[in-house]
């Protein structure tokens, strides 16, 4: 599930980035609403805004999303803490407001409580072949049987899901999951996606993860009936 962070100060945006990225989400990261405005209907589920960004605020990037027409549940971020700042948060169009600072583990509770209450189809139950996923708890079961994924296995798992029929390349793969460069993670991919066949063989699923040499990887088995 991808999450849209707004957040001018890198090392802010790293440890958000971090952080969401560990509980399994996928965070494409805006430094200001500029950059952050054409993406709020990329495919991303909530946005976490902060107030405070350069040149046009958060506040007002919400509302020009809204008056747009836009419904992407907002978290707002701030550490403004007065009553009329609350208000004017929330009368932007904010779906909730958080000040700073706060504990992580709060802005992860609030995070699913607004993905709750969108309650977009998105969110449903998905199956890929004989696999069962819950986007909101991201548990991946095979006829009832749950399969221990990392976060970065359910991410490739997701990410693979997204693109039916279609080859993921290595490099996609590298950019949408560890948001780094392929040099340095090419290894790594090898291993989770070894990982991945482990764990789908280990619970009798049909799904395979097929390697298609010189280009990347896609999904096969049942996952393509």
């Amino acid at each position: 599930m991808k999450i849209l962070l707004v957040e001018d100060d890198p090392k802010a945006a790293r440890l958000l980035a971090r952080g969401l990225e560990e509980d399994g989400y996928a965070v494409t990261v805006a430094a200001s609403a500029e950059q952050a405005a054409p993406l709020a209907g990329d495919g991303h589920a909530i946005a976490i805004l902060d107030w405070m960004l350069p040149g046009q605020s958060g506040a007002a990037l919400c509302r020009a999303w809204r008056q747009r027409g836009i419904r992407l549940p907002v978290l707002m971020l701030t550490a403004r803490d007065g009553l009329q700042d609350r208000v004017e948060g929330l009368d932007s169009g904010a779906d909730d407001y958080l000040v700073k600072p706060f504990e992580f583990d709060e802005l992860l509770a609030r995070v699913r409580a607004l993905l709750r209450r969108a309650a977009l189809p998105a969110l449903q139950r998905r199956f890929i072949g004989d696999l069962a996923i819950d986007p909101l708890t991201h548990k991946v079961t095979c006829e009832n049987r749950q399969l221990s994924l990392t976060p970065k296995e359910y991410a490739i798992l997701i990410l693979l899901d997204a693109r039916p029929g279609h080859v993921v390349s290595r490099r996609e793969l590298a950019e949408q999951v560890w948001h780094v460069d392929l040099i340095a993670i090419d290894n790594l991919i090898d291993v989770h996606i070894k990982n991945l066949r482990r764990k789908f063989h280990c619970a009798d699923s049909s799904v395979l993860v097929e390697t298609v040499r010189g280009q990347g990887f896609r999904l096969g088995g049942s996952a393509c009936v």
